[in-house]
C-alpha cells in the first residue's frame, strides 16, 4: 500500500475540522487533527508532515506565531503551509503571505477547493529540478546511427553506401531492433510499386545489406533471419567503441 501524504490540520472548530479531515481522507491523504497550537507543535516535532493547514484564530496562540515556531523546528522550513481564517481583512492575507505561507483561504470555503489547493502546493513543492543522470551521459554509443535528413546510416561509425531500397529496409530494422518484419511488410513499407516486386527481391537486398555490414564488422550478424517469419535486427550487438 502506498504511503499517504500526512497533512497536519490545526483547527479549533470541530465542525470545520471534521469536514477537512473527511475530504482529505477521501482524496487519499492522511490528515492529523490538532485543536491547539501546543498540540500542533508536538505532532510536528514528532513527525513533520507533507503540508500544514493552520487556522489563524487559535485559542492558545495566533496562527502567524505558530507558523514561525513550526518553521523553526527541524525540517520546518521545508514544509509548505496554508493559512485558514474566518477573517476577510486583506491585512491578514498580506501578513500570511509575507511570512512565507504557500497559500491562504478564507472561511467560508469549499472543501474541494481546499483539497485542490493542497494538491497544487504539494505538486509545486515536490518537484525539485531533476539531477543530471550520470548513466545517460556515459552511455556508450549505439552500433547504428540513423540520419534521416541525409538518408544515411552509420554502422560502428562508418557511413554505409546504400541503395534506396537497402536504406529503406535497414532504416525500418534500426528503428525497432528485435521487431520481426515479414517479407510482405518490407515490400509494402519500402517499395513504391508492389506489383514490380516479389519476396525474392527482399531476400536479394538483405543479402547485399549483410555483405556491406560484414565489411565493417566481419564477426557480427546484425540481421537475423527467422524462418517462416521474416527478418529482424539483433538486440545483442556490442556498443560502438
Amino acid at each position: 500500500m502506498l504511503n499517504r501524504p500526512r497533512i497536519l490540520v490545526v483547527e479549533d472548530e470541530s465542525g470545520i475540522a471534521d469536514t477537512i479531515q473527511y475530504v482529505l481522507a477521501t482524496d487519499g491523504f492522511a490528515p492529523v487533527l490538532c485543536a491547539t497550537a501546543e498540540q500542533a507543535l508536538r505532532e510536528f516535532e514528532a513527525q513533520p508532515p507533507a503540508l500544514a493547514i493552520l487556522d489563524v484564530g487559535l485559542p492558545d496562540l495566533n496562527g502567524f506565531e505558530l507558523f514561525k515556531r513550526l518553521q523553526a523546528l527541524p525540517g520546518g522550513a521545508h514544509v509548505p503551509m496554508l493559512f485558514l481564517t474566518a477573517r476577510s481583512d486583506e491585512i491578514d492575507r498580506v501578513v500570511g503571505l509575507e511570512l512565507g505561507a504557500d497559500d491562504y483561504i478564507a472561511k467560508p470555503f469549499s472543501p474541494r477547493e481546499l483539497v485542490a489547493r493542497v494538491r497544487v502546493i504539494l505538486r509545486r513543492s515536490g518537484r525539485p529540478p531533476a539531477p543530471p543522470t550520470p548513466a545517460a551521459a556515459s552511455a556508450p554509443p549505439k552500433p547504428f546511427a540513423l540520419d534521416e535528413e541525409r538518408r544515411q546510416i552509420r554502422y560502428y561509425g562508418r557511413a554505409l553506401d546504400l541503395s534506396r531500397y537497402e536504406y529503406g529496409i535497414l532504416r525500418l530494422l534500426v528503428l525497432k531492433p528485435g521487431r520481426v518484419y515479414t517479407r510482405d511488410e518490407l515490400l509494402n513499407k519500402v517499395w513504391d510499386d508492389d506489383s514490380a516486386s516479389f519476396d525474392r527481391t527482399v531476400d536479394a537486398h538483405i543479402k547485399t545489406l549483410r555483405a556491406k555490414l560484414k565489411a565493417v564488422a566481419p564477426q557480427l550478424e546484425p540481421i537475423r533471419t527467422l524462418r517462416g517469419s521474416g527478418y529482424a535486427l539483433s538486440e545483442e550487438l556490442p556498443p560502438a567503441p
